[in-house]
């Protein structure tokens, strides 16, 4: 599941991202006409493209979609000071965003055109502290099951050596999405 790179690959990989990002939308929402007929896998490379606009979260909680494939999506979160619990160490509800981001758009890549989903459930496990030795985490998510009306998805949270700060899986409602 997990492919270990530098950090150096890393900090390489989201530079390039962020500058397609900057230089598409920007932060935002795509409007039901840019996303009508495309599948999901289409919508999340579209906007890994900078086609369509990535997500205001990802910038609020400094993380970002950088790859998506057909039942995979990874995003790679910068843990810094904003994400502090009262007692000096990253949140958890940081780490569980990360994970269900990843579990989700997996689930997403998977869906055709005018399909949606919601998290229905989400369980998160939280291994390891990150502290400083990881300046940067990657959530990778993975497809379990995709089926008409349920997908189950699993991820891992782990660090530019391969250290695993926490795993999680999910359970998603796949639904219609409205018409018009």
């Amino acid at each position: 599941m997990t492919q270990h790179n530098s950090l150096e690959d890393w900090l390489a990989q989201e530079r390039e991202q962020n500058a397609r990002f900057e230089a598409g939308p920007g932060a935002g929402v795509a409007r039901p006409e840019q996303v009508a007929g495309l599948s999901g896998l289409e919508l999340m490379q579209a906007m890994l493209a900078g086609r369509l606009p990535y997500p205001p979260i990802a910038r609020t909680l400094d993380f970002l979609l950088i790859e998506a494939d057909e039942g995979r999506a990874v995003f790679q979160g910068t843990p810094g000071p904003a994400h502090l619990n009262p007692m000096g160490g990253i949140h958890g509800g940081w780490y569980a965003t990360l994970l269900d981001s990843a579990l989700g758009c997996a689930v997403h890549t998977r869906l055709p055109p005018g399909r949606g989903y919601t998290t229905a459930e989400l369980s998160v496990n939280l291994v390891r502290a990150i502290g400083n030795k990881a300046p940067r985490v990657r959530a990778e998510g993975k497809v379990i099951h995709a089926g008409r009306q349920l997908a189950t998805a699993e991820a891992r949270l782990y660090g530019p050596d391969g250290t695993l700060y926490a795993h999680g899986t999910t359970t998603c409602l796949v639904f219609e999405l409205p018409k018009g």
